[in-house]
């Protein structure tokens, strides 16, 4: 499993902020709209409710102005008849006319005596008209104006008293009051439509706050649709670069097939194995690809096989590998294609070499060894009988021929140290050795014979630093790479020797442009006795390779017939 970095967490965008913002902005602008309007409603409605009973009033005192001459002229209908004619309009909820003292002059409708005789008081001391809400259980709120009731005294028509007519009661106490402004009316209005009205707003307000909450509920929805949407297109894009991040940086190659068997993808590293560019393999087979491509490689019970295959550049470099089919099947076992995975086995084999070289090196050394002390005793005999020869010699001829016998000896016995060391190597003595002055010392033994062959040596001395190593062996090292190489040139060739500081490894380059090896010869040449020259043990480089191997470095070679060789050696700087 893998961890994707933390980025697709959700987050509050700004857009979801905006409309968060935008929406709590018209909550608020609603709501503070609404209630203006219903304070303005409400003021509104009472001073058309103050305006309207004050009309009703008056109008109602010239009615009772008339009822009073009526009653003066000696007519029927009484002020109480005149209330109760009034009161049956749809807008009037009670009326009631109270003095002074408390007396009730007249009254219709349900309505709280108690409550409009302290109201009575408060008009007549403040002789300004007052207003209240009345609310009962059940019902509409009624609005109540309380107004100063006054009538002005009939007037007696003109001439009516000369012709004896009927003599007019006198006023009773009640009539009085009413003619001095001692009373007052209670008017009680029916708010039912207006209520009706401001409900009505009241809905409509209701219905623009839902219908905005259902836009915001909506917008809030979608966002988070959205949201989710870039969280998991984000999430997408991130397994898909982290998926590509790891197969471009894969050590195998990798090649994808389709079901018809053609190459849809290939990794960087497949690239470099067959050293070909994407346009030119895609949809190529695999059989077109591979020579030799086996027919059972992609098995169709999803099972893995895999078989050897050997690219071989323009250049002659070959490149071994190991492929891997395995099928891509989808969840009912259709065929999608198929997965190859190119491994390198270079290093694998150069391990294996290396193996088999010292386990050949191995009995070789042990065979050596048994050799060795076999014949390096009768070497010594056969030496003391030449010297011997020698000093009796009696002519010229014999004389030459009792050296060169000693001089044979000398070579076998020298070819056997050879192969006592080279079978029994003592145990490299670390110490700190300065890389510089190891290739200086180098250059001074072997300037002599560069000379002498007319060959030049370069030194380019760029390693300042010091590494635990042998330097006696090391020195033996570089002596046998340089005798090599001096061996391969001609007359007016070049030799150059040069080292470069890495960060843990030293690499001591040694470049030729003499008449270089052939395949066969790169492979042999740290065999012991393989050399290529008429004259030599063929140990050397045998040896050289057993004491880096010792110091845990390693060899690269690269030569091509008539350009030269270069031999880098690689040496860590710590053992």
């Amino acid at each position: 499993m893998f961890a994707l970095p933390d980025k697709t967490a959700f987050q509050v965008s700004k857009p979801l902020l905006a409309i968060l913002l935008t929406t709590l902005l018209l909550t608020g602008l609603l709501v503070t709209n609404t209630m203006r309007n219903l304070s303005r409603e409400q003021k509104i409605m009472e001073s058309f409710l103050l305006d309207e009973g004050l009309t009703l009033i008056r109008s109602f005192e010239a009615g009772a102005r008339t009822t009073m001459m009526h009653e003066m002229m000696g007519g029927s209908l009484p002020i109480e008849t005149l209330v109760q004619e009034t009161a049956k309009a749809e807008r009037i909820a009670y009326i009631a006319i109270i003095t002074e003292d408390g007396t009730v002059v007249a009254s219709t409708g349900k309505h709280d005596m108690t409550a409009d005789i302290a109201l009575t008081r408060k008009v007549l001391e403040s002789r300004e008209p007052a207003t209240t809400i009345v609310n009962e259980k059940g019902h509409e709120p009624i609005f109540e104006v309380a107004a100063i009731f006054q009538i002005l005294p009939a007037v007696q028509p003109p001439g009516m008293g000369m012709m004896g007519m009927r003599r007019r009661p006198s006023k009773s106490p009640e009539t009085a009051m009413l003619e001095k402004g001692q009373a007052v009316i209670h008017l009680g209005l029916n708010t039912e439509e207006l209520v009706q009205v401001r409900q009505q707003d009241i809905n409509h307000s209701l219905f623009m706050g839902g219908l905005l909450l259902l836009l915001g509920t909506a917008g809030f929805y979608f966002l988070f649709l959205y949201q989710g949407m870039r969280v998991t297109r984000t999430t997408l894009a991130n397994m898909k670069l982290y998926t590509r991040n790891i197969i471009e940086s894969m050590p195998d190659g990798m090649i994808t097939l389709d079901s018809r068997g053609q190459i849809v993808a290939c990794n960087p590293r497949a690239l470099d194995f067959m050293e070909k560019d994407m346009d030119s393999l895609k949809g190529n087979r695999q059989d077109e690809l591979f020579r030799g491509w086996p027919a059972d490689v992609l098995k169709k019970d999803g099972s893995v096989s895999s078989f050897a295959y050997t690219f071989v550049h323009d250049n002659g470099a070959e490149i071994p590998v190991e492929i891997s089919g395995s099928p891509l099947l989808d969840d009912q076992g259709h065929d999608l294609g198929a997965v190859l995975l190119l491994r390198d086995l270079r290093e694998i084999r150069s391990m294996e070499e290396q193996l088999a070289r010292s386990q050949r090196l191995a009995a070789l050394g042990r065979m050596a060894a048994g050799i060795a002390h076999e014949i390096r005793n009768p070497l010594g005999t056969l030496r003391g009988f030449a010297q011997y020869f020698s000093t009796r010699a009696e002519d010229e001829a014999s004389k030459e021929y009792s050296n060169l016998m000693v001089g044979e000896v000398d070579r076998l016995n020298e070819i056997i140290s050879s192969l006592l060391q080279f079978s029994r190597p003592r145990d490299p003595e670390f110490k700190q050795v300065n890389i510089g002055e190891l290739l200086e010392k180098t250059n001074k033994l072997l300037e002599h014979d560069f000379k002498e062959g007319n060959i030049t040596l370069h030194l380019s001395n760029s390693c300042a630093t010091s590494i635990e190593a042998d330097s006696d062996f090391l020195l033996q090292v570089l002596l046998n790479l340089l005798k090599n190489s001096l061996n391969a040139c001609r007359k007016g060739d070049s030799v150059s020797m040069s080292c470069e500081d890495g960060e843990h490894n030293i690499y001591i380059t040694i470049t030729d442009n003499g008449i270089g090896m052939t395949k066969e010869e790169r492979e042999q040449m740290f065999d012991p006795f393989f050399t290529t020259r008429k004259v030599g043990t063929g140990l050397g480089l045998a040896v050289s390779h057993q004491i880096v191997e010792q110091h845990n470095g390693s060899f690269e070679v690269r030569s091509s017939i008539g350009k030269g060789t270069t031999i880098i050696l690689t040496l860590p700087k710590q053992q």
